[in-house]
């Protein structure tokens, strides 16, 4: 007879589950067990709960399919829980299995106790116990249709004695599989949106995520509109590439062109879009948004048009209905392409070798990274200002891909997404340009790298600084403090656990470097050192932090640090 754990195995098998990331412990024995028996999934086995989640996180990110993690109880399970929320945020499918402690001994504060069932609460669209044998395969289906449909993080919580019963009387075993709907919304409320979008003159698109598949018909709508194309960091893979219309991303990241064409329109069409910062919207503009999710829609700013639908599915409808409007040099388009060109000028000035000076512009680190990848490589920056110079300088051409912790922002996401980025796609260049805080937070697995022979190229920017949160505490008129990192070599930390590893101080170094690393036939970390005091100005600066910028002037001067200022500003005069 099988066992509660064998079925949970049959039902991951027949729903099309290849990987199951994980660290094994006593209270989950009973499900590796039956992984081992079985022997048609693969037991991932990492060094940290949180780069199992992260794990998951990228695979279902990049295959759209059913991802699982597993960990033993107790601390196993608190481990998931940072790379359980940038799942869920991230809204991506994936299954954890939560191995609780024996059934009896539950509200006893035995060894290890926890409450998964509500640890797991907020990071979650579906978290059940599982009390009894006869319960557990209804469970897992619907929490497993439920990660897939709502696309987020379903909990299955297990004691460990509940998955070594016996089951009597098995029920046959169901494949949950994702299916595909077609979504859009009635023609009157397309009507309404037509009626306005046909009267305004200066029509701009914030196009998101929500684009995926829907390139061509979003160039047509803009082509009809003539409206330029402001994108999100998410929506960036999707949207930026042979795209006439673009102007590239607004926010804290962004071009000064793409906050430009959203602060002068006189309508704002969003599509499949969920950009949190309220600052970078036009005032008193009324909006057209387009989302799949209806309670997303009117999140951020007031909406007078709401299209609940997918953009693939809506823009067709909308496009039959539009008026095309004349092409000028001079119109609204013309005139935020224009500005497109200089910004983007003016930032490839700053990807510069810099005469082979030392440490290197991480502009021109970035840029060096994006010509010598793979035509579908795949890109994973950590969180900070890796983001920054990725959204920048990072090329997207419709293969490659650009993922990571973008709406949770969690630090250290950007080498354990990328072990399930290269668990997922084998023979698919995989790069994580990784933080030097953010590598050193999961340090432990790169040793899982080299244990699951997964050729992972890691770029370190090595600043010897939190260089993101120093830039905070400048726009807020904070001295820098608490930020400082004393780095190792980590190419020779690298070397030291059997992978690749060089080390890059000078601009002529890194080509080289890049070259042998990425045609390495194994991981390979690149250890670069980068200037720490690179400023990245936002597209637009409010009265606030400049007032923070000159507080933080004159506070560091006061705590004796002005050589602080004298460095910053000869790094930055250019």
């Amino acid at each position: 007879m099988s066992t509660v754990a064998d079925t949970i195995v049959a039902h991951l098998v027949a729903g099309g589950v290849s990987r199951v990331y994980g660290l094994p412990g006593d209270s989950l024995n009973g499900f590796t067990d039956a992984l081992r028996r079985d022997g048609n999934i693969r037991w991932l086995h990492v060094r940290h709960e949180e780069a199992a989640a992260f794990a998951a996180t990228a695979e279902a990110t990049l295959t759209g399919e059913l991802a699982v993690v597993a960990a033993s109880c107790g601390p196993g399970n608190t481990h998931l829980l940072n790379g359980l929320f940038d799942a869920n945020r991230s809204r991506v499918p994936v299954l954890a299995i939560a191995a609780q402690i024996p059934r009896q001994e539950i509200g006893s504060g035995y060894f290890q106790e926890t409450h998964p069932q509500e640890l797991f609460r907020e990071a979650s669209v579906y978290c059940e116990l599982v009390s009894t044998a006869e319960q557990m395969p209804r469970v897992l289906r619907i929490a497993m249709r439920t990660a897939i449909s709502r696309r987020g993080v379903a909990v299955v919580v297990i004691p460990g004695d509940v998955l070594l019963e016996t089951e009597h009387g098995q029920e046959q075993v169901s494949a949950v599989r994702p299916t595909a709907t077609v979504s859009r919304p009635a023609d009157p409320e397309l009507a309404a949106a037509v009626d306005l979008l046909n009267g305004s003159e200066r029509v701009t698109i914030l196009a998101g995520a929500g684009c995926a598949g829907a390139h061509a018909e979003l160039l047509e709508v803009a082509r009809v509109l003539q409206a330029p194309i402001v994108h999100t960091l998410r929506g960036k893979e999707h949207v930026e590439y042979d795209n006439p219309f673009d102007v590239g991303v607004t926010g804290l990241l962004g071009f000064e062109s793409g906050y430009r064409a959203m602060e002068s329109c006189d309508a704002l069409l969003i599509l499949g879009a969920d950009f949190p910062y309220r600052d970078f919207y036009p005032k008193d503009v009324p909006v057209v948004q387009v989302d799949v999710r209806g309670e997303q829609i009117g999140r951020r700013l007031p909406v007078e048009y709401p299209l609940v639908g997918t953009v693939k599915d809506t823009l067709p409808a909308l496009l039959g209905r539009l008026s095309a409007k004349e092409a000028s040099e001079h119109n609204h388009l013309g005139r935020m392409r224009k500005h497109y060109v200089r910004t983007r000028r003016d930032l490839d000035k700053l990807a510069n070798a810099d005469r082979d000076r030392t440490p290197l512009h991480p502009q021109y680190v970035t840029q060096m990274v994006s010509e010598a990848a793979s035509d579908d490589a795949v890109f994973i920056p950590d969180v900070g200002s890796m983001i920054i110079w990725s959204a920048r300088y990072l090329a997207m051409n419709g293969r490659r891909r650009l993922i990571g912790s973008f709406i949770h922002g969690s630090m250290a996401n950007a080498m354990p997404q990328a072990i399930g980025a290269q668990a997922s796609f084998p023979d698919r260049q995989v790069i994580a340009l990784s933080g030097d805080g953010g590598i050193a937070m999961l340090l432990g697995d790169l040793i899982t790298l080299r244990q699951h022979h997964l050729p992972v190229k890691i770029v370190v920017f090595n600043n010897g600084a939190l260089a993101f949160v120093e830039l905070e505490m400048m726009s807020a008129g904070v001295p820098k403090w608490g930020t400082d990192l004393d780095n190792p070599d980590f190419a020779e930390v690298a070397r030291s656990v059997g992978l690749f590893g060089v080390r890059v101080q000078r601009p002529d170094e890194l080509g080289p470097a890049l070259k042998a690393a990425f045609e390495h036939d194994g991981p390979a970390l690149i250890d670069v050192h980068t200037r720490r005091q690179e400023l990245s100005i936002p597209p637009h600066v409010t009265f606030s932090e400049m007032k923070g910028v000159s507080l933080f002037a004159g506070r560091t001067i006061i705590s004796g640090s002005g050589n602080e200022l004298v460095e910053l500003a000869r790094e930055n005069i250019r």
